[in-house]
């Protein structure tokens, strides 16, 4: 029964992530201002890409955020800046908590810098430059945090290995990556570096951004070109496959 809580676990944060690296892949452009409000539920994703070395003039750390999967900031090792994506970066980026993330963000990337030669998965043993995507997930509503994870994948975006911050547990999504389980387990300065990160950080920036985010204007389907229409259309029936396989799989496991 533990195996089978542990693989709906795993596969439900797999979902999750999955939706939000889709929402990175389309311009920020091509997005209208959504509707937040601390009234109601909102996620924020942080992913982080670091390399060990990076090639002459390519950053070695990358980060792209989206919240409720709207792209709204980029951040690179190289320009060590945080820039605004779209209108959701554009109304935050005078703020307070925008200064703070410049050093927020260099500082994650140092940290995921350092567990990176624990990274031992077989593809990547063969690889002259080591490289790790970390996937910081964080969930509000109202004023209280609902949620906080953190997903760790190799560059071709297999998972191994899940924090969950709220209860400082760690997930294995193989079982071969027990033993960097154990590692991480025993890191406890790490576990409560993600964890600051991703209950503490994530929680302010939520509640200063927030606040100008509700000021935005709500679009109409009148202000919509017919881009950001199939665009939402795309989005909408990427949810419901999710949520189909969701059903799917659990129902396996069940009958298991």
């Amino acid at each position: 029964m533990e195996e089978k809580r542990l693989a709906m676990h795993a596969f439900n944060y797999v979902v999750l992530a999955a939706l939000c690296r889709m929402s990175l892949a389309y311009p920020a452009s091509l997005w209208q201002p959504v509707l937040l409000s601390r009234n109601y539920a909102h996620s924020l994703c942080l992913e982080f890409t670091v390399r060990s070395r990076a090639s002459p003039g390519q950053p070695w750390f990358v980060v792209q955020g989206s919240v409720d999967t709207a792209p709204f900031l980029q951040y690179d090792s190289n320009s060590n800046r945080v820039k605004p994506l779209g209108a959701l970066g554009e109304q935050v980026n005078a703020t307070k908590a925008w200064e703070q993330l410049t050093q927020t963000l260099g500082e994650v990337g140092q940290e995921l810098r350092m567990i990176l030669p624990d990274v031992t998965l077989q593809e990547n043993k063969t690889r002259d430059l080591p490289s790790l995507l970390a996937t910081m997930l964080c969930h509000r509503k109202g004023e209280q945090s609902t949620g906080a994870t953190w997903q760790f994948s190799s560059i071709e975006r297999k998972m191994f290995l899940i924090f969950d911050a709220m209860n400082m547990n760690w997930t294995t999504v193989n079982t071969k990556d027990g033993e960097l389980k154990e590692k991480w387990e025993k890191n406890r300065d790490l576990a409560e570096f993600l964890r600051k990160i991703s209950l503490g950080d994530c929680n302010h920036w939520f509640k200063e951004f927030l606040e100008h985010w509700e000021e935005m204007p709500v679009p109409t389907m009148k202000t919509a070109n017919t881009n950001q229409f199939l665009l939402i259309l795309g989005i909408i029936a990427a949810v419901c496959i999710c949520l189909v396989l969701i059903v799917i799989f659990k129902m396996a496991i069940i009958r298991t």
